[in-house]
């Protein structure tokens, strides 16, 4: 046999992998210029962190608005006004976030309406996201039980106060987990906005990529920011779930 022994030194002219790792490390992905670079972006990057909060939460709060509107279009007794849930709620869903923040972006000022890049952006997340809200709004509200509704009926409460004192309690703990999806999902779209020229924290990001050459060690900080910002929504999410059934005597909460 002819292999060299697992003792045997490497030949001559080649580096050893350890001076091959410190080199790749010095270079490219955590070099000191990257590490410096970073460190004076950080107000910049900050404040892009905060842009893209402030479109996450403005375009939940929207959404939240959208879902209950159409949701609860969605159980009225009127055809038309079903309809009309229905259809606006399948548009919504059936075209792409991206082709609607760019007409909103591109072709809304054609017709005489000019929006701010950031309102563009929360409009569109807001109406998509609130038209699979709406869904969720509408099944939870068919998921009480029927039950507690004839018993509203016969303590003499009218439609309004059923709905809100007895059917939208419960329909709310079961609304929470899929709430949270959506919010999860509104904030991994946000990236988006760096298209219709948003500083968001994308934006941000790339401008120190292009500033230091670090494409991996860039968007890695990216990946982890964002999954801060998630890991924190998550949690705030699980909170509401725990007070929600709470309030109605069960136990356990959101995970």
């Amino acid at each position: 046999m002819n292999d060299l022994p697992a003792s045997a030194p490497l030949p001559s002219g080649l580096p050893s992998p350890g001076l091959l790792a410190s080199d790749a490390l010095s270079s490219g992905f955590l070099s000191s210029d990257f590490l410096s670079e970073t460190v004076r972006a950080l107000p910049s990057i900050a404040g892009g962190l905060l842009v893209t909060l402030e479109a996450t939460l403005l375009g939940a709060a929207l959404a939240l608005v959208v879902a209950f509107a159409l949701g609860l279009a969605a159980l009225s007794r009127r055809i038309l006004v079903r309809g009309a849930s229905r259809a606006v709620v399948e548009f919504l869903r059936g075209t792409s976030l991206y082709v609607q923040l760019f007409w909103l972006f591109f072709a809304l000022p054609m017709l005489g309406f000019r929006l701010e890049p950031l309102a563009c952006g929360v409009l569109a997340f807001g109406l998509n996201y609130g038209a699979y809200g709406a869904e969720v709004v509408r099944g939870s509200i068919a998921a009480v039980p029927a039950a507690q509704t004839e018993a509203a009926v016969a303590l003499g409460m009218g439609p309004g106060l059923r709905l809100r004192r007895v059917v939208l309690p419960q329909a709310y703990a079961l609304m929470i987990p899929p709430f949270k999806n959506l919010l999860i999902q509104l904030l991994k779209a946000t990236p988006l906005l760096s298209l219709v020229t948003v500083a968001d924290l994308t934006f941000r990001i790339d401008q120190l990529r292009s500033a230091t050459g670090g494409t991996a060690a860039a968007y890695l900080l990216l990946l982890l920011l964002y999954f801060g910002v998630a890991v924190l929504l998550s949690a705030g999410m699980n909170a509401l779930e725990r007070s929600a059934k709470a309030r109605l005597g069960q136990e356990g909460g959101g995970a």
